[in-house]
């Protein structure tokens, strides 16, 4: 099966559909990627099947606890550009910030927003505990695939989002054993946690989506 081909059949099982132009992005996108993998090792997946699985559909799982609308997202230890880019080419609406503290990763996000044309994109190269004041309170949403857990993110990542505003990460099969573990951390200042359950495409792989408000009643 080709790769356009492939990307089809996983966005029609997760109920979505590109546009040529968006099609043209993801190719483009998946070879600057590979070519870029053979010098940086951006990537420990090579070939074409588990980039196109692995990394853009398992990013665009993301949609189902995003919103629609124009909104202004973060994307914290984004790597090679996952979740964020493939949700910018998706909802190329969203203002979003690629938050990534490897130079040789920022220089692959720099290059690749120019080559996709992605306009309100910001490459910021820091950790996300070191983003800093300038950034407080600015996000809608801040989103991660990073090895971050629930309890770790949400102590990291909350002051950088509206008040109201959310976190998303995405967990495997442990995902109880991490609420737990933020239940005895926040010493019952629980934020409202939604899991959104979702079948990654083309993969015998579950995913949860863990969805935390950064609004916590007193």
């Amino acid at each position: 099966m080709h790769t356009p081909e492939l990307l089809n059949r996983g966005l029609k099982e997760l109920g979505f559909a590109c546009t040529g132009e968006q099609m043209t992005s993801f190719m483009t996108f998946l070879f600057e990627l590979k070519k870029w993998n053979r010098a940086y090792n951006l990537t420990a997946l090579k070939t074409d099947e588990d980039i196109i699985i692995k990394h853009f559909l398992d990013s665009l799982l993301y949609l189902k606890a995003i919103p629609e609308g124009k909104l202004k997202l973060a994307d914290a230890g984004t790597g090679a550009g996952f979740p964020g880019v493939p949700l910018k080419i998706m909802r190329p609406e969203t203002e979003i910030a690629l938050i990534e503290s490897s130079g040789k990763k920022t220089a692959f996000l720099r290059h690749i927003t120019r080559q996709l044309g992605l306009t309100d994109t910001a490459v910021i190269e820091r950790r996300l505990e070191n983003l800093g004041k300038e950034y407080q309170h600015s996000f809608d949403l801040m989103v991660s695939r990073a090895a971050f857990s629930v309890s770790d993110f949400f102590k990291k990542a909350c002051s950088y989002v509206k008040d109201g505003g959310r976190l998303v990460l995405n967990k495997g099969p442990r995902f109880s054993d991490e609420l737990k573990e933020m239940e005895r951390a926040c010493t019952g200042k629980i934020p409202p946690v939604e899991v959104i359950n979702a079948h990654l495409p083309l993969a015998d792989a579950q995913r949860n989506l863990i969805v935390l408000s950064c609004k916590i009643k007193p």
